[in-house]
């Protein structure tokens, strides 16, 4: 476990993480951007509010983020049930062809 100081809107915030102490610090470079905008484009927004906006701004994000992660497992999934159809559907072909090649070669037979 890390322990990182992060700075994010004046305030410096003491954390313990396990993630990569570079990732976190690009988290929280990236927070710390997005309330200063929120700031600087109104100046009657609080610093509450600022945070609370970029909180629901990143809270939309990780809805979004989560439907479209479900969407494309849901299109693996069914990607992965046609290639086993395929497969399936391939074998039997393979086995109809030779059986197809013997009962030819035994009609080709002299008798």
């Amino acid at each position: 476990m890390e322990k990182l100081k992060l700075s994010i809107a004046g305030e410096t915030y003491a954390i313990s993480t396990d993630d990569d102490p570079e990732y976190m610090t690009g988290v929280a470079e990236e927070v710390d951007e997005q309330i200063r905008e929120i700031l600087q484009s109104s100046g009657r927004v609080s610093i509450t509010q600022a945070a609370t906006l970029t909180a629901l701004d990143y809270a939309d994000r990780f809805r979004k983020s989560e439907a479209t992660c479900e969407n494309l497992r849901s299109q693996i999934k069914s990607y992965l049930e046609d290639a086993a159809r395929s497969r399936t559907d391939a074998e039997i072909a393979r086995r109809e062809n030779e059986r197809l090649q013997k009962e030819l070669a035994a009609l080709k037979k002299p008798r």
